[in-house]
């Protein structure tokens, strides 16, 4: 009869750990180069010049209709036919910042185009440049406005960090499969998992709560949600 033994874990506790902090440092470095890329995207997407609006939107539909493994072996693949030899967890934070930087260019492009036409007449007016009102006009509004949509895809890029075990990344789902080959226990080597990956979810969750907090001043002496 099958019985439940977590203790055969025990002695793995701290190699998970070790992953779980690679897990957050893969997905911290990815969310802040995605998110600054994707931004760049948004704002040449909006722009005039046809050949660099037309190349993000390529790269956008590129990577937002393909699977994730797919992503992350070209990156892997691709650099290593080229000569570039890379570890495997600078391969998968960058395949992880080029997918996440495509959902933020899309989440971004929106938050700009809900920023009013008034507002930016305005800096106009006040002969800003096109970078002034970017930067001081439209870019924090606009990131407001979508917070919670970017907050969410940031989780999800998290989670989707452990397809980077499939390049020998030692991130938290690696070393799970490790554990339960010389375990043999699958069921509760997988339980754990998921219980790490929810108390990493719930933290980023929170970690955007607070900062959320922060960088908007006003939502908060208003009490509207984040």
């Amino acid at each position: 009869m099958f019985q439940l033994d977590y203790s055969a874990l025990l002695p793995y506790w701290q190699q998970l750990w070790d992953g779980a902090l690679m897990t957050i440092q893969l997905a911290a470095l990815s969310i802040v180069t995605g998110f600054v890329f994707g931004t760049l995207c948004a704002i040449a997407r909006r722009s005039n010049v046809r050949w660099l609006s037309r190349l993000c939107a390529i790269y956008v539909e590129s990577i937002r209709n393909t699977p994730f493994l797919i992503q992350i072996f070209v990156v892997y693949f691709g650099l290593a036919s080229l000569g570039l030899s890379l570890s495997a967890f600078t391969v998968a934070a960058a395949a992880l910042a080029i997918n996440v930087g495509a959902y933020s260019a899309e989440i971004m492009r929106a938050g700009f185009g809900s920023i009013p036409q008034g507002q930016i007449e305005a800096g106009e007016s006040l002969s800003l440049s096109k970078v002034q009102i970017y930067w001081h006009v439209m870019l924090l509004p606009a990131i407001e406005r979508v917070y919670p949509a970017l907050t969410s895809q940031f989780v999800l890029l998290m989670l989707g960090s452990s397809v980077a075990s499939q390049i020998s990344a030692e991130e938290v789902t690696a070393v799970t499969n490790y554990v339960q080959s010389a375990t043999f226990r699958a069921f509760e080597s997988y339980t754990v998992l998921a219980a790490i990956y929810l108390a990493l979810s719930f933290l980023m969750r929170l970690t955007f709560w607070l900062l959320g907090l922060v960088i908007f001043p006003r939502r908060r002496r208003l009490r509207t949600p984040i």
